[in-house]
């Protein structure tokens, strides 16, 4: 993953300097950045040290990487992610014709199992309706958003608004930061990364579901009652199936017809999620994992609510303080 990240970035033109941070991995991460740094001049390898109290791990990272760099313009995104030959240029393109302190892209996302291809795409036509890129992107709209594994940031507004320190607890950093610059006054641009950078975001089933379990409350909204109404239209349409047909047979003694009422009913739900995926730039083929998507998008929120109630995240081997009073 990080070889074909760095690589991504060390080869345009716009990128003076690649800095990783490298956070206690256990893997062979530091080796392949020394490899790549003998490659590419502009790679440098920098090592994180114990977890400052009050930090979340990547908040921590990326503030060492931002103190390190010099350039006027800061990009932060994550191991996964890659690139195409233009990621920066278009940033920087966007960022010169609005007039924009931030630039995010919502990253292409790459899904090879059966529950990468449930789980992600009902997420993100959940979160589309959460955080609109027009709204985002309108300074007249209180609305922010951005998304980590992809941030354009001018260097003098990440100061003013000081950058990851002043989020450094928060573990919806990416959404905390965009909500600083457009606070400050600054216009903020967010939009899909089809094209641009792509990742992969959970390669096992256990680290999607520990990864969403710590972030799916807060962006959800947060509260008690974005729980309840998410699970409910998560669920309720799935199971008015069953009784619709029941009544269908009880008042047909139709088989046939109870049948087609069920049919319908499934219909009803697939076209429903096919529409919601096209307009996510999501295939429309996914839609046959919809059903299986609902289950799991209720579960994931319903632990990632508990786990905020219980004052206690964890991720990568972490456990970060939940945020159970937040109205």
């Amino acid at each position: 993953m990080i070889a074909a990240c760095v690589r991504s970035l060390a080869v345009q033109e716009e990128i003076s300097e690649v800095l990783v941070v490298n956070d206690q991995s256990t893997d062979r991460t530091a080796e392949i950045v020394r490899c790549l740094s003998a490659e590419f001049m502009k790679v440098r390898l920098l090592e994180a040290a114990e977890l400052p109290a009050g930090w979340v791990g990547k908040n921590n990272a990326v503030w060492i990487g931002a103190r390190e760099a010099c350039g006027e313009w800061l990009l932060f995104t994550d191991a996964d992610a890659v690139h195409e030959a233009n990621s920066a240029a278009k940033a920087l393109a966007i960022a010169e014709q609005q007039d924009a302190a931030m630039v995010s892209f919502s990253p292409e996302q790459v899904m090879e199992t059966w529950y990468e291809k449930a789980v992600i795409p009902y997420v993100y036509t959940r979160l589309a309706t959460k955080y609109s890129f027009d709204e985002v992107n309108d300074p007249n709209s209180q609305a922010a958003a951005a998304n980590g594994q992809f941030i354009l940031f001018r260097r003098d507004v990440y100061d003013a608004v000081g950058g990851h320190a002043g989020v450094a607890g928060d573990v919806l950093e990416d959404v905390a930061l965009a909500k600083r610059v457009k606070g400050a006054g600054h216009r903020i641009w967010f939009g899909r990364g089809k094209g641009i950078v792509r990742v992969r975001m959970y390669r096992s089933f256990a680290t999607m579901w520990e990864g969403w379990r710590k972030n799916l409350y807060s962006l959800m909204g947060g509260t008690p009652d974005t729980v309840v109404s998410e699970i409910t239209r998560a669920l309720v349409p799935m199971l008015l199936i069953l009784p619709a047909v029941m009544l269908a047979w009880r008042m047909t003694e139709s088989m046939a017809f109870a049948l087609a009422v069920l049919a319908a009913g499934f219909l009803g739900l697939f076209s429903g999620y096919a529409a919601e995926l096209k307009g996510n730039g999501f295939p429309l083929y996914l839609a046959i994992d919809g059903i299986t998507g609902r289950v799991l998008f209720a579960g994931l929120l319903w632990a990632s609510y508990r786990s905020h109630q219980n004052g206690r995240l964890e991720w990568k081997g972490r456990a970060y303080p939940g945020n159970p009073r937040r109205i």
